[in-house]
């Protein structure tokens, strides 16, 4: 773990990637070469059904400053500017998205030994204003994730969060949505040599009184390819096997199926990402 609360968006993280990165049912291929000069191309596509969506990153490193440019198939613009350390612990990010004239932001993200801040404001005559915080350690850390419509004067988004960890355990309980939906996420590391370890998310909507409870694991089978596996109390049960068949470069096929309605056809959904 690293020093500090970490900011908002690392509460309960451990326990969402285990349970929902990588999975898809979407067919993805990634690309990335370098220019001798040090610039990263990155080409994406997405097959969707009977939709193709493809995009074009370009990345370009020069001392702490970061400069991402990306266009995609619908012919928008997306860059992105981030300035590390401008001073001690502070990161500086902007992006716009052409031809959106009100896609404009800045964000200031400062991270301290007992604290983690991320502000952004929108860049607009009437913008929208967000703002999270964390104090405390490694080991406990309260936050609030909140958004200002200035346009309206309402407040769009008020959220709470609470995370505990330890070397092996970090669990956490998050307030959204103004109060209407509960999460509590659990994650934990069974062994470190296997890469083994056990996540649930439980999910409670109070205007509605519906639960959502969704437990997984995942396992190293070597060192180079590793499995998960999930399973919500809906009856959809998934499952991924991902192959790093070379540095950087990885495979990945995983599957859904919804064990109450077993006639269903499976979705099926796969990834490869190719990297020098």
């Amino acid at each position: 773990m690293g020093k500090g609360p970490g900011l908002y968006t690392d509460i309960g993280k451990r326990a969402r990637d285990l349970l929902y990165k990588d999975y898809q049912s979407d067919h993805k291929f990634t690309v990335t070469t370098y220019t001798s000069t040090g610039v990263a191309i990155t080409s994406t596509g997405i097959k969707k059904g009977e939709l193709f969506i493809a995009d074009v990153n370009t990345q370009l490193k020069n001392k702490n400053i970061t400069t991402d440019v990306k266009v995609d198939t619908n012919s928008r613009l997306f860059a992105t500017v981030s300035i590390d350390e401008p001073a001690p612990g502070l990161k500086a990010i902007f992006n716009f998205v052409v031809p959106d004239q009100r896609s404009g932001k800045l964000e200031l993200q400062y991270q301290h030994e007992y604290s983690g801040i991320n502000t952004s404001i929108g860049l607009t005559a009437n913008p929208v204003v967000n703002f999270s915080g964390v104090v405390g350690t490694p080991l406990l850390a309260l936050g609030t994730d909140l958004s200002y419509d200035t346009a309206s004067g309402n407040l769009t988004k008020c959220n709470a969060g609470v995370s505990f960890a330890n070397a092996d355990l970090i669990a956490a309980v998050t307030l959204n949505d103004k109060g209407q939906n509960l999460n509590a996420s659990y994650y934990h590391i069974v062994s470190p040599l296997t890469s083994t370890a056990v996540g649930a998310e439980l999910a409670h909507s109070f205007s509605t009184n519906e639960n959502t409870l969704t437990i997984g694991t995942q396992k190293a089978l070597d060192p180079l390819t590793s499995v998960k596996a999930r399973i919500n109390n809906h009856g959809k049960a998934s499952a991924l096997i991902q192959h790093e068949w070379r540095p950087k470069s990885l495979f990945t096929v995983s599957g859904e199926v919804d064990t109450r309605a077993i006639e269903k056809s499976a979705k099926v959904g796969l990834s490869v990402a190719l990297k020098p």
